[in-house]
């Protein structure tokens, strides 16, 4: 099963290529981007939350190269729909000619969006591709690396009760690599910078405020300093199995919510409730928690800003003069699985069968640099697989992008018999999906 899962991915990403005509040596690749903001209306707000920390956008960046074109779109939010993906898709290819597989479309996790109404947020998508699309000029693209350490890896044993749990784990799987994208004129003026890293954007979300969360506080923070129309695209990382490095306000504040529980004769310490539901804001301690959680984002998003503004100052790589916008797609099955128990950690779960479930790939090549993508949350071992045999130097995953996979979190082959939640929450059973995404996605980019 497992080798036909893989050989299938390679095949359909062959079918599924966009291959657009290599653009002569003369071509002139162009670039244009756009910021909208799509927070919600007081009065839309959803029923737990109680306010906005913090304006939440809609990024995008589109490419022309004279005979085809291509896009990238960031939203701040838990996740894009794959309905709402092939909406925008099609328009997009419709409306402004770029190919439904030269689009990528990724979420930044923050876990502090709430739900709206999907025809509102393709709107807004649409307004941010068609104000990009309207900015294109001349433009260079560099690429460029650095190192962030504001992860960790948060599969743990704890040392108190011996079981596994969640918290941070210094010797785990975490890349540190910050890896960016910039986008200038040719008179250098900065057009835009798309930036991928591995941290789950969870720093506010015991607040039921909405925020951008850490990549926003990046965002804006990239922005500021960049200044005029530059605008500052984040996306996830292989961040299933990785936390923000400081993350203790939220574990106290999960102890004192076990302990209110507790007194109405709940047992939640096993099962926690979304958001700040059940908290006593009135609490003195909870208020100081709360304030430094917004504290640690605003910290933590300059921290991950400035290396970024490093990498751009005095680490990007020169790239030889290619227009070249290349995209492919391919979907592969794998062997699922249903959980009969509960409990968030700790101790094994219990399964039964449940058929085959299916992963999207997405890749874009823009000149020499190669943009990997998966609709789902990937654990961090698997994008360090890729990168390791990958045949290009600047190859990069994106996730949660192009839609979202019926998987739940997708562990590394080592990752199962961890009895964290990422793992025993996951639909898939081990032995296929690592293999099939890296060995897909270096099908899909050595077709590009």
């Amino acid at each position: 099963m497992k080798l036909t899962v893989i050989a299938l991915s390679i095949a359909l990403g062959a079918v599924a290529s966009v291959r657009a005509a290599q653009p002569p040596a003369a071509a002139q690749l162009r670039a244009g981007a756009a910021r909208v903001d799509y927070t919600p209306a007081p009065d839309k707000l959803a029923r737990n939350y109680t306010g906005v920390l913090d304006q939440i956008y809609v990024r995008a960046i589109a490419m022309d190269n004279g005979s085809t074109r291509a896009a990238l779109v960031t939203l701040d939010a838990g996740g894009v729909s794959t309905d709402l993906y092939r909406r925008v898709s099609a328009r997009a290819e419709q409306e402004f000619r770029i190919p439904a597989a030269q689009l990528l479309m990724s979420a930044t996790h923050s876990h502090s969006v709430p739900s709206q109404p999907a025809a509102d947020i393709e709107a807004k998508v649409i307004e941010a591709l068609r104000q990009a699309v309207g900015r294109l000029q001349p433009a260079r693209v560099a690429w460029g690396t650095g190192q962030s350490f504001i992860n960790v890896n948060r599969d743990m044993v704890d040392p108190l009760t011996n079981r596994w749990w969640e918290g941070p784990n210094y010797e785990g799987t975490s890349d540190k690599t910050v890896a960016v994208v910039r986008f200038e004129s040719l008179q250098g003026e900065p057009i835009a910078v798309y930036s991928n890293y591995a941290v789950h954007a969870v720093l506010t979300g015991t607040l039921d405020l909405v925020s951008g969360d850490l990549p926003g506080a990046t965002s804006r923070y990239l922005e500021q300093h960049l200044g005029g129309d530059a605008v500052a695209l984040w996306t996830s990382g292989a961040a299933g199995d990785q936390n923000p490095v400081f993350f203790d306000q939220t574990y106290e504040l999960r102890d004192i919510r076990i302990k209110d529980y507790a007194k109405r004769g709940q047992d939640i310490s096993n099962a926690m409730p979304p958001g700040g539901t059940g908290m006593d804001r009135n609490n003195p301690r909870v208020q100081l928690l709360m304030k430094e959680q917004q504290q640690m984002t605003l910290s933590m998003g300059q921290m991950l800003a400035e290396e970024i503004l490093h990498v751009m100052r005095a680490r990007l790589e020169k790239s030889p003069v290619d227009a070249t916008l290349r995209g492919a797609q391919a979907s592969f099955s794998c062997p699922a699985r249903r959980r009969t128990d509960t409990g968030r950690a700790g101790y094994p779960g219990t399964y039964v069968d449940n058929g085959e479930v299916s992963i999207m790939l997405s890749a874009l090549r823009i000149g020499d640099i190669y943009l990997g993508a998966v609709n789902g949350e990937v654990y961090n071992g698997i994008a360090q697989r890729l990168k390791r045999e990958s045949p290009f130097k600047h190859t990069l995953m994106a996730t949660l992008t192009n839609g979202s996979a019926g998987t739940g979190y997708i562990p590394s082959e080592d990752a199962y018999g961890r009895n964290v939640f990422t793992v025993l929450s996951s639909n898939l059973k081990p032995g296929c999906a690592e293999a099939g995404i890296v060995n897909g996605m270096v099908g899909l980019m050595g077709g590009l």
